[in-house]
């Protein structure tokens, strides 16, 4: 006799409409209707950014822990990071200093400080996290992270010795860093910067020009914090004897990247590979007959780090086929190395408005779709 088909669901949550676990839920319900004896894994996926904390905390059976930290402006607010059972943590910046902490009036990179996420870091340190991976995406700040820093013991000062707040308009201001009560744990822990985007630290593909804009910088705000970086960048270089600024990722996150980079000693890696590693998806796979992912867009940009792409080309790796289920597609997002087919959730022309208010069910019936053809092709 065969044995039951066996199906691994990988999906990243299709933002504002479906998470991850509950696009889990859906395909297996499709998938037992079709294959009644299937054995169905699922495990959330996500890429470093909004979601990654949870998503790693639920396939890895860690917890969420809420604490009480400072969003970008200095008030107080609810954030969580992910501790696992294995003493790892997960930060997510989002969480503590991201932009949709700020209303849009609000967004001012001049004023926003990264203090929050190193709050959370040192909330993981005092839970005895020895290895901690910072997820950087969606953030409100462009400080170089020295709001993070500050939270970990670093002093930024002026000419006057003075300490500086660490916002982005302190940029300009910073003529030393006095490391002397950088937390000591710091360099006995090992951290990872999930970062997928390859920006230096200053000049048109900088953090200020390319990312400030939709932090609400004005053309004039972005050559201030321009100037600024770069003299905080020939400070970074002074304090640690390394030049930052041409460090692929080092503008990463409103040049968190070079300060993690500089005051932790953090690697940087693509943030669907560490979560891919971080969840053991290599064995999840092994016997596997498909595995199913999925996003809420699948276009160029898809290619760059994405989920699906991460998870296409460790399923091509396992030799395991791969589908996309994805909300909508673009022309090529099907050419993916790894992936087999997409199959897009729309089934007819709607608003946009329609099919996020339909989201669900319009992924049942994909799904469905999927696993009636994949049950038509065992037959024939």
């Amino acid at each position: 006799m065969a044995r039951p088909q066996w199906f691994v669901f990988a999906s990243d949550s299709l933002k504002g409409t479906i998470a991850s676990a509950r696009a889990a839920q859906l395909l297996e319900t499709s998938a037992r209707r079709h294959f009644p004896e299937c054995e169905c894994r699922s495990v959330p996926m996500a890429d470093g950014g909004d979601g990654t904390a949870e998503a790693v905390a639920l396939a890895c059976g860690g917890e969420l822990r809420q604490v009480c930290v400072h969003d970008p402006l200095g008030r107080t607010v609810e954030a969580a990071y992910a501790m696992l059972p294995d003493g790892r943590a997960v930060v997510e910046m989002a969480a503590a200093s991201g932009l949709p902490l700020l209303s849009p009036s609000e967004k001012n990179p001049l004023l926003t400080s990264t203090y929050g996420t190193g709050e959370l870091i040192r909330s993981a340190l005092d839970a005895g996290a020895h290895n901690v991976d910072l997820a950087i995406g969606g953030s409100a700040t462009n400080d170089g992270g020295m709001g993070c820093m500050r939270a970990l013991g670093a002093r930024f000062l002026d000419t006057h010795g003075r300490e500086l707040a660490g916002r982005g308009s302190d940029l300009a201001r910073v003529a030393a860093i006095d490391l002397s009560r950088l937390d000591p744990r710091v360099a006995r822990t090992e951290f990872h910067l999930m970062c997928d985007v390859d920006n230096p630290l200053t000049g048109p593909d900088g953090a200020s020009a390319v990312y400030g804009p939709q932090k609400g910088a004005t053309p004039e705000m972005v050559a201030e914090l321009d100037a600024g970086m770069a003299n905080y960048a020939r400070v970074l270089a002074a304090t640690f004897g390394r030049d930052f600024a041409s460090v692929p990722g080092a503008g990463a996150a409103g040049g968190l990247g070079a300060g993690a980079m500089a005051f932790l000693g953090a690697r940087v890696e693509s943030g669907i590979a560490r979560v891919l590693e971080l969840t053991n998806f290599s064995a999840l796979l092994e016997g596997a007959d498909l595995c199913v992912t999925g996003e809420g867009h699948a276009d160029a940009q898809t290619a760059r780090g994405k989920v699906v792409a991460g998870v296409a080309a460790a399923c091509a790796a396992a030799g395991v086929p791969c589908v996309a289920v994805v909300g909508g597609m673009s022309a090529g997002a099907a050419r993916l190395p790894g992936l087999t087919a997409v199959v897009p959730t729309a089934i007819d022309a709607m608003p946009l408005e329609r099919a996020l208010a339909q989201a669900e069910e319009l992924y049942a019936l994909a799904a469905d779709r999927l696993f009636s053809l994949l049950a038509l092709g065992t037959r024939l």
